[in-house]
């Protein structure tokens, strides 16, 4: 028996372990929170297993099953499956098209008796391990555009799927491995496109189409007339500044207003335009209609901007201190749609203010500079892209769904990691924790 002790906890960095366990803690917490009311019997409505804080416990037990067997694996066995689990987060990514339920909007989980299973999020585990499988490669040269372009593919690929099942956010997560590659050699020109990007989207949402035109012509011509005044030597780019304006003016004329009218729901660019603070009326009178079905809630209210202005409100209400367990008016008064899962922010906020804020924001905090600080440490280059994986995926949560409550970000259903209601959230971000605690304790080991 001591010696399965020693066996499980040898070389383990404890202070990950707490920073989890304490996540999760202060995540039933809020949860039970959102749903306990004044006279309830608490232990009878966990006994009996029809409220969301009894099924987190159960998730939460499971995942610390599954934990423990994770920490007693030894660390080779996910260096040789990695391509293995990867196949599968794919094909069960596809077999969501045939088999999905239709839950809130979304087209992305699998209904398993009284349980939902959402592939998309467990796949980001899978990605993670295929994607160190990857670079970790002998003959894997990362300095070369083809290598680059199939760690992109390893990457994108669950993403596009993610997004033709209505599951926008955690499509959008994906693009967080663009952070590991980073760290292990991607151009940053990579990374500047991608802001170029996403700056000329909003651009596009924010300013007229023909002011924006006029914009970035008058910025290529002004680039032109530098190159041929002041570094003459540089013109043979006069071509490739010229494309780069012919591209922009594409991407904000023809293709934006082509992806937000055809390919997103009205009701994602809704919200997305409500972030920017824009009215959003589809031009096609059905998408209209769709719409106004989609956005009415159960109080009747228009739910584009309606979560985030209770959101507000019930942050801001928390005050320095917090109004007190179980004493929050917006939580106790069911005023936050969806606030076990990804408003639950909202409920912690309220009841302990803006030092319990604080202090959740630092636990997080510290958990991402620990995960960095192991990456950093290991002598594997598997072991060290997993370990930014963990902390590019846990960054990217709390990053968006802390800006999604407080009205910064597009409401686009991101879990707070640890926190959030749901088995599936909660079961990968402790498996891609405790794989990381494995791999960390192995440390002295060359994984490849």
């Amino acid at each position: 028996m001591n010696d399965t002790r020693q066996g499980i906890s040898k070389g383990i960095d404890t202070t990950i372990l707490w920073l989890y366990f304490a996540l999760v803690t202060i995540g039933w917490i809020a949860i039970f929170s959102v749903e306990y009311r004044s006279g309830d019997n608490a232990m009878q409505k966990i006994l009996s297993f029809n409220t969301n804080y009894a099924k987190q416990l159960f998730f939460i037990g499971l995942s610390l099953v599954v934990g423990v067997f994770v920490l007693l694996t030894d660390s080779k066995f996910f260096t040789a499956t990695a391509n293995i689990f990867y196949a599968f987060g794919i094909v069960t990514l596809l077999l969501v098209f045939p088999f999905h339920s239709h839950i809130k909007g979304t087209n992305s989980i699998i209904k398993i008796g009284a349980f939902n299973f959402q592939p998309a999020e467990i796949c980001k585990l899978f990605v993670a391990l295929a994607l160190a499988k990857y670079l970790s490669r002998l003959e894997t040269n990362f300095n070369k555009t083809n290598s680059h372009l199939v760690a992109f593919a390893i990457t994108l690929t669950p993403s596009i799927l993610a997004i033709f099942q209505n599951e926008t956010g955690l499509a959008l997560v994906y693009f967080s491995f663009f952070i590991v590659m980073y760290r292990e050699g991607l151009p940053a020109w990579y990374l500047i496109l991608g802001f170029t990007l996403i700056v000329l989207v909003v651009a596009t949402l924010l300013v007229d189409k023909n002011v924006l035109a006029i914009i970035l012509t008058a910025i290529a011509v002004f680039v032109i007339y530098l190159l041929y005044s002041r570094f003459r030597r540089y013109r043979r780019f006069t071509f490739l500044v010229v494309g780069i304006w012919l591209l922009a003016v594409s991407i904000q004329r023809f293709a934006v207003p082509y992806v937000f009218d055809h390919v997103m729901q009205p009701y994602q660019v809704k919200r997305i335009y409500a972030a920017i603070g824009k009215d959003y009326v589809p031009k096609d009178a059905q998408q209209l209609k769709e719409l106004q079905e989609k956005e009415k809630g159960k109080k009747g209210k228009d739910e584009s901007d309606y979560n985030v202005k209770q959101s507000k409100i019930a942050i801001g209400s928390g005050g320095l201190l917090g109004k007190g367990f179980l004493k929050g008016l917006q939580t106790q008064g069911d005023f936050v749609p969806e606030q076990h899962t990804d408003f639950i922010f909202t409920a912690w906020a309220e009841s302990f203010g803006f030092w319990g804020s604080f202090l959740l924001l630092g636990l997080y905090l510290f958990l991402l500079l620990r995960i960095v600080n192991i990456a950093e440490r290991q002598r594997s280059a598997f072991s060290r892209v997993y370990a930014y994986s963990v902390a590019s995926i846990i960054f990217f949560h709390v990053m968006v769904n802390i800006c999604m409550t407080v009205g910064l970000a597009p409401v686009i259903g991101i879990p707070l990691p640890m926190l959030s209601y749901g088995g599936s959230s909660l079961l990968t971000f402790t498996i891609l924790i405790f794989i990381l605690l494995r791999l960390d304790a192995d440390r002295q080991m060359v994984l490849r």
